[in-house]
Parts: structure tokens; sequence; C-alpha cells
């Protein structure tokens, strides 16, 4: 059988990733992944919004380590912010830190999220930090908390499987947060490994975060989990406004028009760009239908 630790292997292989190019599309890389460019990507967007759906847009990438590059990367998140408001859809921007320069100069990659932020404050909108692997968790924390001391409207997500969950939303009261279970390979030393115990944390941390009036992402295509969170928001009286359920382009997306006829914010997750490789192998290590997804992609070609 293949097992979710050979994807996220496969996520972190050089010599992979660069064969990637020649068989990925077979894999159903292209079902995933809306285009290369912003164009692209804001026309997909647009068909999502035609359908009641709100976006978000990820610029595919991450681990940059030289100036130059984040600065790069830093100008596409602004001309992205921009072509959002050109296109006049609704969309909000997320990204990765390692992409700003994290790795390189903290204060770099500080400057650039204020540029960009700059930029999504000019706009009204809102920027996403997404969660990387728990190395850059304090790292991501501590920026996001500095960040604020200025904006608003940026959060970040928290990761259902580290243990340190729990505590983690409780000091983020009051900042909208995408509440995910992760999808990074983590030791038993900082995340539970069990599905089971994965999912109940999960639980635990949206209903806290529910609780403490903070506004909440809702990002899992589990729908025994989506059933549970409507649920508990009628039972405890939580306005829908309060809370937005959020899944992946290319998944399950019966389910995200379904949720959004019945009234409830449902965004999807967009990502686009040349470097789809590791978003791509992540998403197949995940869940098995998306293993079985890829491999129908592949025999159909």
């Amino acid at each position: 059988m293949i097992t979710r630790n050979f994807f996220l292997f496969l996520s972190q292989n050089k010599f992979v990733k660069a064969k990637a190019t020649k068989w990925g599309p077979k894999l159903g890389a292209k079902s995933v992944i809306a285009g290369e460019t912003i164009d692209e990507a804001m026309e997909t967007v647009r068909q999502l919004n035609e359908q009641g759906l709100s976006g978000t847009v990820d610029h595919l990438g991450e681990f940059v380590y030289s100036r130059d590059e984040a600065i790069e990367s830093a100008d596409f998140c602004i001309r992205t912010l921009d072509a959002i408001a050109e296109a006049k859809v609704d969309c909000n921007l997320s990204l990765k830190l390692t992409q700003l320069g994290l790795d390189v100069d903290r204060n770099l990659c500080r400057d650039n999220m204020v540029r960009i932020l700059e930029t999504a404050e000019k706009y009204d909108n809102f920027v996403r930090i997404d969660m990387e692997d728990y190395s850059h968790l304090d790292a991501t924390l501590e920026l996001l908390h500095e960040l604020r001391q200025r904006f608003d409207r940026v959060g970040t997500a928290i990761q259902g499987y580290l243990y340190r969950a729990e505590k983690d939303i409780r000091q983020l009261e009051g900042v909208n947060l995408r509440l995910i279970k992760g999808a990074y390979k983590e030791s038993p030393e900082v995340a539970y490994q069990k599905q089971e115990e994965v999912d109940r944390n999960y639980l635990n941390i949206i209903k806290s975060h529910m609780l403490n009036g903070s506004y909440a992402a809702v990002a899992t295509h589990d729908h025994r989990i989506i059933d549970e969170v409507k649920a508990f928001a009628k039972e405890h009286n939580i306005t829908k406004d309060k809370f937005e359920f959020q899944m992946l382009y290319g998944f399950r997306s019966e389910l995200q028009t379904e949720i959004a006829k019945e009234g409830y914010k449902m965004r999807v997750y967009i990502p686009f760009g040349e470097d789809w490789y590791g978003y791509f192998m992540r998403r197949l290590a995940e869940r098995p239908q998306n293993v079985t997804f890829a491999l129908r992609g592949l025999l159909s070609k």
C-alpha cells in the first residue's frame, strides 16, 4: 500500500522534483492547480465566485534562500493583490514566510510582509500566513504578533495534529485563524500520530476558537467534522458570519457548492504557479482518496 510517509518523502526529494514536470500533469496536478499565471488564477476565482464560492490564492513556492528571490516573491504577492482588486473578485491572499525570506533574514521577511500588508490594507483585503513545518512555527507566530501591532487584516493557520495547538489557540484569541489538521510529517515528540487523536484535537481547537468569539476558518474535507461544526454553531448560537469553511481547489467540489447554498461562507484555497510539486505531493499524502484521484488521472492518459 502506498503510504502517507512515501508521498511526504517524495515532496522533499529534489531528484524526483526535477523530473516531475514531465509526468506531473498525468498525475492530475492540473486539476488541482489553477494554472501558472496570475491571469489564470483570477479566471479560476471568477468562475468559483459565479458558483457562490469565495477564494484565497497562493503562489506556490517555499524555502527561498536569497534576498533577491525573497524580494521577487514579495513583489509577486503585491501584483497578485493588485490583480484581485482590478478583477473585482471575492478573494484573499495566502502566502508562506519562507517564500519571503524567513530563512534568509528575519528583518527582510518582516519588511516584505509590511509591503504586502500595506497593499492589502489599501484594498481592504486580507492576507493569510500559511503555517509550514514545525521548525518554522515559533518564528511564524512571533512575526505575526509583531505585524498585528500595526495590521488587523492578517492571520495564520494552526495545525490540529500538534500537541501545543490548544495553547496557541488561547494565545491567538481575536485573530482570524485557518484551522487545519496538518500536512507535514512531524515527530511524535510534537504531534499526534493516530488519526483519531488528530481528529479529536482538531475539533477541540475549532470549538475553542469559535467559543472565544474569534473568526474561525475551518479547513477540512471531512464531512463528519463539517456536520459537527454546523451543529456546534447552532447549539451555541454562533452566527454564520463568525466562521467559514475552506477546502482545496479541485477536491470535493460538489460539497463545496452544497455548503455555499446552505448559506455558509465557503472559501476555496487556490494554488497556482510553476512550483506545484511539493504542494501536490502533500495533498496526496493527506488522504487515500487523493491518491486514488491521482492514479485515475495517470491511467486515463
